[in-house]
C-alpha cells in the first residue's frame, strides 16, 4: 500500500503539472477561439491520438510488461522484446504514414468539414516516428520501475510542449493551436530521445538485429491490442463530436468538450499511477488468486480517491469554468454531474480490466474495446437526439456501467 501511495503521489506531481499546463492551454484557446476552437482542437487531438496509437502500438504496454518481467536478468534478457517492438514499429510506420498522407484531404473533411486544413494531418503523420521513440523510452523506464526518472522526464516534456503550444496559439491563433497539437507528441519524443541517449540500455545492439519468434509474437499480440485501442476509443470520440456538431452545433459541442477536458485531466492523476505502478505490478504476479487479491487491494485505495476527486470537481465546477474558460462556457455547468459519475464508474471498471493488458489476453481485450466503443457511439446517437448535448454524457455513464459489470464478472477468466 505504501509503495502504491508513493507512486500515486509522485505521478500526482507530474499530473498536477500536466493539469496546470493543460488548463492554461485550454484557457488560452477558450479566450482566443471560443467554444468552436476548443471543439476543433479536440478533433485534432483525437486524430493525433489515433495515428500515434497506431505507430506507438508495439512500444507501449508490451515493452512495459516484458521489461518488468526480465529486468532482473539484465538488458540482454530484455533485448529480444525491444528488438521485436522496433521491428513492429517500422512495419506499421511503413503502412500508416503513406496511407494517412494519401487520405489527408478526406480526413480533413471528416474532422473539420474543411479540406484546407489537410496540412494538419500531413504534419502529424510526418513526425510520428519521433513520437514512437519517446514512447519506447518511456516504456523501458516504466518497466524498470524507475519512477523518479519517469516523473522527472515527464515534467520536463510537459513544460517544453506546453510552452510550444502557448507560443503557437499567441502567434497564429486557432491555426497555431492546431499545429501545436499535431507536434506535441513528437516534441515529447525528441526530449525523451535526447535525455536517454547515454543510458546503458540505449545501445544499438539491444534494439537492432534478429530476435526470437516468441518475442515477435508476444509483442505482436500487444500491438494488436494497442491498435484496437487507437482505432476504437479515439475514433468513437471523434464520431460522438460529429454527432454533437450535427445535432446541437459547434458551440454546444465546445461546452461538452470543455467538461470532457476537465474530466480527462483530473482523471489522469489516477490513470498515470495505474500505468506506472499497477501494470508492472500485475505483470510480475503469478496466479489468478494473487492478481485478484491485488485488484481488490488497489480498489480499496483508488476508489475512495476517485470519488473524492469527482465530488471536488463537481462542487468547484463554477470556479473551474470561470478559471479555465470564459463566460461563453457557462452552459457547461449542467453537464458535470453525469460526466463525473461516469468517471468514477470508468476507473472502477479499468481496475478490473487491467489484467487483460498485464496477462496479454488479446481476444478479451480486442473484443471488449470494439464492442463497448461501438456501444458508446450508438448510445450517443440516440440519446443526443432525445436529450441534446447531455445525451453524450448519459451514453458515457451507461456504457461504462455495463462495461464494469462485464469485467467484474469475468475478471478471473482473463487473468489466467
Amino acid at each position: 500500500m505504501r509503495r502504491l501511495l508513493k507512486v500515486t503521489a509522485m505521478t500526482g506531481l507530474l499530473t498536477l503539472l500536466k493539469m496546470v499546463m493543460g488548463f492554461v492551454i485550454a484557457k488560452v484557446v477558450a479566450v482566443y477561439t471560443g467554444p468552436t476552437g476548443l471543439a476543433m482542437l479536440g478533433q485534432v487531438q483525437g486524430v493525433v491520438a489515433v495515428l500515434n496509437g497506431l505507430i506507438n502500438a508495439p512500444a507501449a504496454n508490451g515493452v512495459v510488461r516484458f521489461t518488468a518481467e526480465k529486468q532482473a536478468e539484465g538488458y540482454e534478457a530484455c533485448s529480444p522484446w525491444w528488438k521485436a517492438s522496433l521491428q513492429w514499429i517500422l512495419i506499421l510506420a511503413g503502412i500508416t504514414i503513406p496511407v494517412a498522407l494519401l487520405l489527408s484531404d478526406y480526413l480533413a473533411i471528416l474532422l473539420f468539414q474543411d479540406v484546407t486544413l489537410s496540412w494538419i494531418i500531413t504534419v502529424t503523420v510526418c513526425v510520428l516516428p519521433l513520437s514512437a521513440i519517446g514512447t519506447l523510452c518511456n516504456s523501458v523506464i516504466n518497466g524498470q520501475q524507475n519512477y523518479r526518472r519517469y516523473v522527472g522526464l515527464g515534467m520536463l516534456s510537459a513544460v517544453i510542449s506546453a510552452a510550444l503550444m502557448l507560443g503557437m496559439i499567441f502567434y497564429a491563433n486557432i491555426k497555431g493551436a492546431l499545429l501545436a497539437a499535431a507536434l506535441q507528441s513528437a516534441l515529447i519524443g525528441l526530449v525523451m530521445l535526447c535525455a536517454n541517449l547515454r543510458q546503458p540500455w540505449f545501445k544499438l545492439r539491444y534494439w537492432w538485429g534478429t530476435t526470437s519468434v516468441t518475442a515477435r509474437k508476444s509483442i505482436g499480440n500487444y500491438t494488436l491490442m494497442a491498435i484496437t485501442t487507437a482505432l476504437t476509443f479515439p475514433v468513437s470520440l471523434i464520431l460522438v463530436r460529429n454527432i454533437l456538431v450535427a445535432e446541437v452545433g459547434w458551440e454546444s459541442t465546445g461546452h461538452w468538450q470543455a467538461v470532457w477536458k476537465i474530466s480527462e485531466v483530473y482523471l489522469s492523476v489516477i490513470t498515470l499511477a495505474l500505468g506506472t505502478y499497477y501494470l508492472p505490478k500485475l505483470s510480475s504476479l503469478v496466479g489468478v488468486d494473487s492478481i485478484v487479491k491485488e485488484i481488490h487491494h488497489t480498489v480499496k485505495i483508488i476508489f475512495p480517491i476517485v470519488c473524492i476527486m469527482a465530488l471536488g470537481v463537481y462542487l468547484l465546477r463554477d470556479v473551474a469554468i470561470w478559471l479555465l474558460f470564459t463566460e461563453e462556457f457557462e452552459a457547461a455547468r449542467d453537464l458535470f454531474a453525469i460526466q463525473l459519475t461516469g468517471d468514477v464508474v470508468k476507473i472502477l471498471a479499468w481496475l478490473y480490466a487491467y489484467p487483460m493488458l498485464s496477462r496479454g489476453a488479446t481476444k478479451w481485450f480486442i473484443s471488449t474495446e470494439i464492442i463497448f466503443s461501438l456501444k458508446f457511439v450508438l448510445l450517443a446517437y440516440f440519446l443526443v437526439k432525445l436529450y441534446g448535448v447531455s445525451g453524450a454524457n448519459i451514453a458515457y455513464l451507461i456504457n461504462y456501467s455495463i462495461y464494469f459489470i462485464f469485467v467484474f464478472l469475468n475478471v478471473r477468466k482473463f487473468s489466467v
